[in-house]
């Protein structure tokens, strides 16, 4: 391990000057620029439709529609990520720098996907597919902050580079 001229470890950089050039260059930056907010905005509001739901039992129809529009954002942010990742990193996933995000967000497509799939079967009732859909969304937000984090690890590793 390396350490720093004030003792502490040193971090390995999240990027190498090659993949943060590469990072800054391509197109896909500016796409998962545009869809993380995008995507946390449709969930700030199928979040505040399935507490409606949960606490009034009305407005189960557009709760759902919420569900699967905000499960739809999810699907696209996680296939462009990957191109994403492939460029920046040579891989479409599972990059060192971005491992266990990859590794939770695939916990997150799996509680959305089982939500569609329970909706579809109607294998669940409307209060458990709800409860399945906050489950999903909690797991959203760990996963959400840990990009947050890697984000602002890669602003600072920025900052002391330059």
């Amino acid at each position: 391990m390396s350490y720093h001229v004030d003792g502490q470890p040193a971090r390995s950089a999240l990027y190498t000057p090659e993949q943060r050039k590469r990072r800054d260059e391509t197109r896909w930056t500016l796409v998962q620029g545009i869809l993380a907010p995008l995507q946390f905005l449709v969930f700030l509001v199928s979040l505040a439709l399935v507490l409606r739901y949960l606490w009034s039992g009305e407005g189960y129809g557009a709760a759902t529609l919420s569900i699967v529009v905000k499960t739809g954002f999810l699907y696209l942010i996680m296939v462009t990520g990957a191109i994403w990742e492939k460029v920046v990193f040579g891989q479409y996933l599972f990059a060192p720098a971005f491992f266990w995000e990859d590794v939770f967000s695939f916990a997150v497509i799996t509680l959305h996907t089982a939500y569609l799939y329970a909706l579809w079967a109607g294998s669940m009732s409307p209060d458990g597919l709800m409860i399945l859909a906050l489950t999903a969304y909690l797991a959203y937000v760990v996963n959400a902050g840990q990009f947050l984090w890697k984000l602002r690890m890669a602003r600072l590793q920025g900052e002391a580079a330059a």
